[in-house]
């Protein structure tokens, strides 16, 4: 664990920084920060920026939070540097984060271990836009961003290739559809929690996920055993086979009309959202654990080294 004597363990909740998801991550952040002192943890909350190696050399925090959502906070970029300051932290390590950043390579990962995928290519936001890069139903998503921002469904109807917001990069994953409900399962150390069945009005967007209302979820599940088991199974299973740590999650997709079959990995969320109606929090409240508690195995469980 590597926390000093003193009595009062120090935390320092990185938050905020740079990424499109800086506001998600304040709110995340300040949630932590609450709950950390009401466990009686030290805490200084820090809108993570440039001068970030210097604040922490100034705090010497004993473990560092990591609150941060996006690029440089998920992607294994603050991970590196906390390594190099000897802090440790929570969350996945510097590998881990990277490699389920990388959507494409994240699903190899899961081709490896035996979990079921959809096809997808990468391809040029160029291509994209001129022609139908795989037969139409399908999708189009930033190759390695968070959160569902920037994300395009093109129907089986759709006469010609999407027109993209100018917001997308470059590079572009493009995957085939799959239909059916979306279901998530959070993965706490060794075990999977419960899995939640996250019902909206049509596609599950950025606004539907942080939105009051956009969505609502039924936890535990409604949906059979089998499906459930196997939920529970392969989050536990890519957590492993990506070699995560601490708290992740891992969204799927449910065809029902294919039954087992129609079930797939969709993507690992080695940070997952950390406010308490967010869905890993509130599948922790469903097994016995308070935010307070979760937020304070979080920071028992933090390391360095990995």
């Amino acid at each position: 664990m590597g926390m000093s004597s003193r009595t009062t363990p120090k935390v320092a909740v990185l938050m905020g920084g740079p990424s499109a998801e800086r506001e998600v991550s304040l709110s995340t952040g300040r949630e932590c920060a609450a709950a950390l002192r009401g466990e009686g943890f030290e805490v200084v909350e820090v809108d993570a920026g440039p001068d970030l190696p210097a604040r922490l050399t100034e705090i010497q925090p004993d473990v560092v939070f990591n609150a941060l959502h996006g690029r440089w906070g998920e992607d294994g970029c603050v991970q590196g540097l906390l390594e190099w300051l000897k802090i440790p932290y929570t969350h996945s390590g510097v590998l881990s984060s990277a490699l389920a950043m990388d959507k494409e390579r994240t699903k190899q990962v899961y081709r490896a271990a035996g979990l079921p995928v959809v096809d997808s290519v990468l391809a040029a936001k160029s291509d994209v836009q001129a022609r139908h890069v795989m037969p139409p139903p399908y999708v189009v998503k930033p190759y390695n961003e968070g959160s569902s921002v920037g994300v395009y469904i093109v129907q089986e109807a759709a006469n010609g290739p999407p027109h993209l917001n100018e917001n997308m990069p470059d590079l572009l994953m493009v995957e085939t559809y799959a239909p059916g409900r979306e279901l998530t399962t959070t993965v706490m150390g060794d075990r999977a929690l419960t899995v939640t069945d996250i019902v909206t009005d049509g596609w599950y967007d950025y606004h539907a996920k942080y939105a009051e209302g956009g969505s609502y979820h039924v936890v535990p599940a409604d949906i059979p055993a089998e499906i459930f088991d196997a939920c529970m199974d392969y989050a536990l299973r890519a957590h492993q086979a990506l070699g995560c740590r601490g708290l992740s999650r891992t969204d799927f997709r449910w065809d029902e009309s294919r039954g087992l079959d129609g079930l797939i990995l969709l993507e690992t969320n080695t940070q997952p959202g950390m406010t308490p109606t967010s869905l890993s929090p509130e599948q922790a409240a469903k097994t016995g654990i308070s935010f307070g508690q979760l937020c304070r195995w979080m920071v028992e469980d933090a390391s360095c080294n990995r």
